[in-house]
């Protein structure tokens, strides 16, 4: 069996169930790393897969809030794991086939993060923009809106505490995903001990409600969880102990489904988050928030790759861009940050799709549309486009210059394949009949070799609140 399709299976099996990955490999294989060491490339043999196998069969994920039962992809003749519906309640055919959102494959998704720059150059872009913020009391607000494994936002906290240290900040982060959460929330330790005044929150909730912590839905509103956590002690490590006693609450509490109607995971419920430190409970009194007394008013709302590419204008504009403005206080500034194209990594695409552009909308049109959704409120607010020299920016992957000579490694061809069709957004439908020969390792080398690595543009813009 593909071991990349046993772990998409595994991580299935894991959201389904609130499980986290340690817990499965203990419970599976008596080993807690398990799952990790299958990431790194460490071989399975034939036993330890039939004892996952039967642990999986064995012990299927509870039912979801409707009776029905969660399901495992079961094996079909020939190795297909195509989805298979629960009895009585078929696929729809209008979304079979979709029930998939690219950002979520785990492994794609890490191995472009550790092979890229693209966390640390978005991460400095974010951080120009602290000059431009005139706080008010009494903290300094950010929002992020999707903190994904938490590396931009805590090296954004870094140069937060370099400019702003004597003031309390106030943080919320969207995320659904229950182990990116976990990841995030692994970098933050060292962050309360570095700025102790600081209220982290933390939701699952969608963009039209997670920037004011209050569901818009009163059936949601009164199924919200909502949990506190005070932090006692006054080193990082003891920070740490707490934060990972948190892991049984985030596997009851983090859980998704798949929509019926577009297959992207939807909260079963929504769900907030509080973290601080006790000792400075009473300085933070003002700035931790209650439940159901929303309030948004941000300083710097943070949206880096908020959507899919390819999404209609339409949902990018109203379901995004327009809830994330309302969000922002008095002066207070909307940075969002998406893939540009016109690239090596789009040439690779095209090497094998020809006339493939999945960056369909650019930042005037966006903008554009995002003003005439504002309505009359639209005069309250600065939208900068920016010229191309300001608002494109470049990433790149990680290579030595050894690495992309006239022998490229096999291994540097996948990285480099690999954070093309991540960027691209490219489905794992499309790439069946494209990695069934070696075309696309050949491509990938053509072009890495043609610029003597791989680099990618993201594109930039801000919308900012004009001050009272």
């Amino acid at each position: 069996m593909d071991a990349v399709e046993l772990l998409q299976e595994i991580t299935e099996y894991c959201r389904n169930a609130g499980m986290a990955e340690s817990t499965f490999g203990k419970l599976a294989v008596n080993d807690g790393k398990f799952v990790n060491r299958m990431r790194d490339g460490g071989r399975i043999t034939a036993a330890t897969l039939e004892r996952i196998r039967n642990f999986i069969n064995t012990n299927p994920p509870p039912a979801d809030s409707n009776g029905r039962p969660f399901l495992v992809k079961p094996r079909r003749a020939g190795g297909d794991t195509s989805p298979v519906a629960a009895e009585g309640d078929p696929l729809n055919p209008a979304t079979e086939g979709k029930n998939f959102r690219f950002f979520d494959n785990r492994q794609k998704y890490l191995l472009f993060v550790n092979t890229c720059s693209e966390k640390w150059v978005v991460a400095d872009r974010v951080s120009g923009e602290l000059s431009n913020l005139r706080p008010r009391p009494p903290a300094v607000r950010i929002f992020d809106a999707g903190i994904g494994d938490g590396t931009v936002l805590t090296r954004v906290m870094r140069a937060m505490h370099n400019r702003f240290q004597s003031m309390p900040f106030y943080i919320v982060g969207k995320e659904i995903s229950l182990e990116d959460v976990r990841l995030a929330l692994e970098k933050m330790p060292d962050r309360f001990f570095e700025h102790p005044a600081t209220v982290l929150v933390l939701t699952n909730m969608n963009y039209m409600d997670a920037p004011w912590l209050v569901p818009q839905s009163l059936t949601e509103a009164t199924s919200l969880v909502w949990h506190e956590v005070a932090l006692s002690g006054k080193t990082s490590h003891e920070f740490e102990e707490q934060v990972t006693a948190l892991q049984p609450f985030l596997a009851e509490n983090w859980r998704t489904s798949p929509s019926r109607k577009s297959g992207n995971p939807v909260y079963d419920r929504p769900a907030v988050m509080v973290i601080y430190r006790e000792d400075h409970r009473f300085l933070l009194d003002q700035v931790i928030p209650r439940r159901g007394a929303g309030r948004a008013d941000y300083d710097l709302v943070l949206a880096s790759q908020p959507f899919r590419a390819r999404a209609p204008l339409d949902f990018k504009v109203k379901r995004v861009l327009t809830p994330l403005a309302r969000s922002l206080g008095p002066g207070g500034r909307l940075l969002s940050i998406h893939s540009h194209g016109n690239d090596p990594g789009l040439e690779i695409l095209q090497g094998i799709w020809p006339g493939e552009n999945p960056y369909i909308h650019d930042r005037h049109q966006l903008l554009k549309a995002v003003k005439s959704e504002l309505g009359n409120t639209a005069r309250n607010y600065n939208f900068n486009t920016y010229s191309d020299a300001r608002s494109l920016f470049r990433y790149q992957m990680h290579s030595l210059p050894s690495e992309v000579t006239e022998s490229i490694g096999t291994s540097t061809l996948f990285a480099a394949w690999n954070a093309a069709i991540y960027v691209g957004q490219i489905e794992d439908a499309r790439l069946e009949g494209v990695i069934s020969d070696r075309r696309y390792l050949d491509v990938t080398r053509e072009v890495v070799r043609k610029h003597g690595g791989l680099w990618f543009w993201d594109e930039s813009y801000v919308i900012s609140r004009r001050p009272d």
